[in-house]
């Protein structure tokens, strides 16, 4: 899910209906008579999939009536005041003009648009160094969350945003972590607030033997 992006284009995925083959006879003069008048559209999908969203697709939906324009994720990121220098010098191509960004929409906010949520991510081994979330209004992109500690990396899931954190240890690599927090805010009251936390320590690699320690 996460890797290069270009300068911010949302994801798109077409939805395919089957149509049961014992229907296919007694439909067939229907749709002959009908066809002309007939029309319609693809399904629409940005952000991750779920299963619920698939068996809930005769309900009507909640999210926002009005989808967002293709968003410049980097000039939003560059332009931004709130964002620190050194996300800003990190948000540089990778190659050609492919930078390390992750972008998904969804309805966070409760507002007449998906909110964005832009990852960072360094080049060389895509950490997450910063993690923010745009508020459309009034046409255009106001910052109301971000997350600045590396690694880190949010993401939509029903509605809520979830931030996960690796954490560190003494000692530990980039590349192992000793474990993760990870962190759902929900929008209350015109802000993100926490709602719940947890964590996870990671378990030692099969075969992984301990730090020896030097005999005395």
């Amino acid at each position: 899910m996460r890797g290069l992006t270009g300068e911010g284009s949302p994801r798109t995925r077409g939805s395919i209906q089957a149509v049961s083959a014992a229907l296919a006879v007694p439909t067939a003069l229907a749709l002959l008579v009908s066809g002309c008048g007939a029309g319609g559209t693809g399904a629409r999908d940005e952000g991750p999939a779920h299963a619920d969203s698939v068996a809930g697709a005769a309900t009507p939906s909640a999210a926002p009536s009005k989808s967002p324009d293709t968003v410049n994720a980097v000039k939003l990121v560059k332009d931004d005041p709130k964002v620190a220098p050194e996300v800003k010098r990190e948000l540089k191509p990778c190659a050609a003009d492919e930078y390390p960004v992750d972008v998904s929409y969804g309805n966070l906010t409760q507002g007449s648009a998906d909110d964005v949520v832009v990852n960072v991510l360094t080049c060389g081994d895509a950490v997450g160094v910063g993690s923010y979330v745009y508020r459309e209004q009034d046409g255009s992109y106001e910052n109301v969350f971000k997350a600045e500690e590396p690694p880190v990396y949010a993401e939509i899931d029903r509605g809520d945003l979830v931030v996960t954190k690796q954490v560190y240890e003494k000692g530990d690599p980039v590349s192992s972590p000793s474990g993760e927090s990870v962190i759902t805010y929900r929008w209350t009251a015109g802000h993100f607030a926490e709602k719940y936390r947890t964590h996870n320590d990671y378990g030692k690699v099969a075969g992984e033997s301990a730090t020896p320690v030097p005999a005395g």
